[in-house]
């Protein structure tokens, strides 16, 4: 009998099935593979440990550790390595103690120094002043943490710092030992343990080194880390980009003590731009300006917003009659208003008459007056009769009167007894001569307009200061018949610091001209001249803001005295690019960075290539000349 294997029935369907598992296994595993995880994204393409640093990618990076601190340290004492211009990544670990448990080690340590103190003074050992500090600080720290004042920590302290190149890696390590070191706090390379050190900076909050050090509350709250100046308000107008954090440096000058401002700068360090573009963007917030130009480079700003361009010299038609009135409204400053007038002309009159002898000198004024106290006397009985003869006397009703000129005052004093004719003839030069009839006619300048600038570059040399000073009187006296919002500025005021009544005249403004909401902007790149003068000096500290730029190196020793910088901010100074600066707003400074629009820059750069371009491309329309304001203008103002 033949037996025959059986043969199993193959199901069709539950092979497709098996068929069809395998084929999304094969594919599961193949989109597995090409997927990237979120790690391959942030990871570098390589990391090499070497014994003191190590490779990420294509850079070179090196991680320390803080390991030594001074007994004291200080609040913000982190921000100067924070804020250096270096790529670094900067972990801090904080381990709270139980109270209980330091406050026995700290007894036992007491007892500890005590003894030791005792056993050197037994065997007639020099006293140890460490040992002594030692208990002091135990003891101290044994009150503070029994009533809860003060809490104990464990701190440590990591960073790892870049660079394209061995050289600048080491070049970073060695700026940031000596910044840290100045401090007497101490870092060192984590030779040898490269690997768990950069573990311990990155973001998981693993401390491989476990490098650490005692310190109380107070110790821990100065390292807080964000640090970096702030210069920021909800008004005001931008003034540049802070260097430190890139934030915008906003502010209001008016918000200060007062509207002052200095700005001091070598030729060519951009003190005229960064004037320029706050005087643009006040003027769109609805402050007036007012500009004394000595070198015409506020002509094309004025004109290209619609401002007043009035053109000072001995031919021009403007006149500004130093004789007028303002006409005040306030009951005080009316019955004040002749009296101020006459002091001010006084020392218009001295800076007229005694020229060079009221000339500055390194560290003070001169001695010899330019008129002496019989002169000073009679100019000032025939400054008084020559308002009489006009009709103006105390009363403020009569100061709507025609005011004289100097040509009346040249008239009195001819007539008038004792020295008054030699000062006649000392002032003929300015009534009959030379320099007559641009300050010796009554005024065509009755100007409303929110931006005027006063272009006094064709003035001869030995009429600027006088010009000036009358401007100044101008201007001033206009402040105070309308209170308004104002922005003075005074290009190349050093001018003005070379005679002693000039600059008495000005620092006279600065001190008083918060009461009227006037802000006066002082430029000067004459920096030694201005400082090394008593009155420059106090222009200086009456100011609540203050921009450093570019200086030349004669300069920075003087500066770094009076603003007390530090010696970053000193080296910095000598370096900064075209634009970039130190900042001062009240008790605040910040590095900025000085830029405007492209728009904005087209109205005010100086830069002869930039004004090439700008005209050649049609950007702006050429100057059509200065307004003309005689035909349209009241005299007497």
């Amino acid at each position: 009998m033949a037996f025959g294997k059986k043969k199993q029935a193959v199901d069709p369907v539950a092979i497709a099935q098996a068929q069809k598992v395998k084929e999304e296994q094969e594919v599961g595993a193949a989109f597995q593979k090409g997927v990237t995880a979120l790690r391959d994204f942030i990871a570098p393409s390589s990391l090499v440990y070497e014994n003191n640093f190590f490779h990420i990618g294509t850079r070179f990076a090196r991680t320390m550790y803080v390991y030594g601190y001074p007994r004291q340290v200080f609040t913000g004492w982190l921000s100067s390595m924070v804020n250096m211009d270096e790529v670094m990544d900067l972990s801090m670990y904080i381990y709270p103690v139980e109270s209980q448990v330091v406050l026995e080690n700290l007894r036992k340590k007491v007892t500890q120094l005590e003894a030791g103190l005792q056993i050197d003074a037994e065997k007639g050992r020099t006293r140890d002043p460490g040992k002594q500090a030692a208990i002091q600080d135990a003891e101290e720290m044994r009150d503070k943490l029994q009533v809860g004042e003060e809490r104990f920590f464990r701190f440590g302290m990591y960073f790892t710092i870049y660079g394209t190149s061995m050289d600048e890696l080491e070049f970073v390590t060695h700026k940031i030992e000596s910044v840290l070191g100045q401090q007497l706090v101490y870092s060192k390379t984590a030779t040898s343990q490269q690997e768990q050190a950069f573990n311990s900076v990155i973001p998981q909050f693993t401390d491989q080194l476990l490098i650490r050090r005692n310190m109380n509350t107070g110790a821990i709250s100065t390292s807080f880390p964000f640090t970096s100046a702030d210069l920021s308000q909800d008004n005001g107008i931008m003034y540049g980009i802070n260097m430190h954090n890139s934030g915008l440096v906003i502010f209001d000058r008016f918000s200060l003590e007062n509207g002052n401002s200095v700005v001091f700068a070598k030729s060519g360090a951009g003190k005229s731009f960064a004037v320029k573009l706050e005087a643009l963007r006040s003027l769109m917030f609805g402050t007036e300006i007012f500009i004394i130009d000595p070198e015409n480079e506020y002509q094309r700003m004025c004109e290209s917003v619609g401002g007043a361009y009035v053109r000072l010299s001995l031919n021009s038609a403007t006149r500004i009659n130093p004789f007028d009135l303002p006409l005040v409204i306030d009951n005080e400053d009316a019955d004040n208003a002749l009296r101020s007038n006459i002091i001010t002309l006084h020392g218009l009159l001295r800076l007229m008459m005694g020229g060079a002898q009221s000339q500055m000198v390194s560290g003070g004024t001169a001695s010899m007056p330019a008129l002496n106290p019989v002169e000073e006397s009679d100019l000032d009985a025939a400054l008084i009769e020559t308002y009489a003869k006009a009709g103006i006397t105390n009363d403020p009703l009569t100061h709507k009167a025609q005011p004289p000129t100097i040509v009346d005052l040249y008239d009195v004093l001819l007539h008038m007894g004792g020295t008054g004719p030699q000062l006649a003839q000392r002032l003929r030069k300015y009534t009959t001569g030379t320099f007559a009839g641009i300050f010796s006619q009554q005024s065509n300048t009755n100007i409303n307009n929110p931006m005027v600038v006063f272009n006094i570059r064709d003035l001869e040399d030995e009429l600027r200061p006088v010009a000036m000073y009358i401007v100044l009187n101008y201007i001033w006296n206009k402040t105070k018949s309308d209170k308004k919002r104002r922005i003075l500025i005074i290009d190349e005021a050093w001018q003005l610091m070379k005679y002693e009544d000039s600059a008495n005249f000005m620092f006279s403004l600065a001190k008083r001209s918060r009461k009227y909401n006037l802000g006066i902007t002082t430029i000067s790149q004459d920096v030694e001249d201005f400082m090394n003068s008593r009155m420059g000096r106090a222009i200086v500290a009456n100011a609540s803001m203050q921009l450093l730029l570019k200086q030349s190196s004669s300069a920075i020793d003087k500066l770094a005295e009076v603003f007390k910088l530090t010696s970053e901010e000193k080296k910095r100074l000598s370096q900064f690019p075209v634009g970039q600066g130190l900042f001062f707003a009240g008790q605040s400074h910040v590095h900025i960075q000085i830029s405007g629009s492209p728009t904005e820059t087209a109205l005010i750069t100086t830069n002869p290539e930039q004004v090439k371009e700008i005209e050649q491309q049609g950007e702006l329309n050429q100057p059509q000349g200065t307004i003309d304001l005689t035909n349209r203008l009241t005299p007497g103002s």
